[in-house]
């Protein structure tokens, strides 16, 4: 039986796994226009999708303690809005060291660099914002690079401690150190020597 564009839609959807966000633009390769419309439209009446802004939908986690849907993945969102508009974005300050797990601090605002317009989003009642710079590590191809500079720069050079750098170190394996350090040379001289620092370690 030949499958319909719903199906190869969902199917492509399922196949990202839970939590995964996405606009039209995603699968505007592969489909007509009218296909992805009516698709997403169907599989949101049908709550096999949730629709999070106008054009803007997730596959969304399941709580199994809560027996409910939970709060669209931020990161995942920011990912789906940076594909659409063709931004290159990457979180900074608390909300880089959130995301690895280096800050205990409950997040109401995620904040973004963009090579894009400053914009605002109220996501379910948490704040994406994308703010428009000129930063030096806009260049960086490899995204955990991206994450681990600005992680290290919001935490400060004068607070970066030998417990700080092992839980840091702990994130990644030995190659993943090895490619962070490779893209991370356009950092700032002082977050570069700690990612060197890192990297030179031995992961046991």
């Amino acid at each position: 039986m030949k499958k319909t564009a719903k199906n190869l839609i969902v199917s492509r959807i399922y196949g990202r796994g839970r939590g995964w966000a996405f606009t039209p633009n995603d699968f505007i390769k592969d489909f007509k226009r009218w296909e992805i419309s009516d698709s997403l439209e169907d599989l949101t009446n049908e709550g096999r999708i949730r629709r999070i802004l106008r054009g803007l939908y997730d596959y969304p986690l399941y709580s199994e303690i809560l027996k409910k849907n939970v709060a669209p993945d931020i990161e995942q969102v920011a990912n789906a809005l940076a594909r659409k508009f063709s931004w290159r974005i990457q979180p900074t300050g608390d909300t880089a060291l959130n995301y690895l797990n280096l800050s205990t601090q409950v997040m109401g605002n995620y904040i973004y660099l963009s090579d894009g317009p400053s914009k605002k989003y109220d996501i379910c009642g948490q704040i994406l914002e994308f703010k428009r710079t000129t930063f030096k590590e806009a260049s960086l191809q490899n995204k955990t690079a991206a994450l681990v500079v600005q992680a290290i720069k919001a935490f400060g050079e004068n607070k970066i401690t030998p417990e700080f750098k092992n839980k840091l170190k702990n994130k990644f394996s030995r190659e993943e150190w090895q490619k962070i350090k490779e893209d991370g040379s356009k950092a700032p001289l002082w977050v570069y020597n700690i990612i060197s620092e890192i990297a030179a370690e031995d992961n046991n």
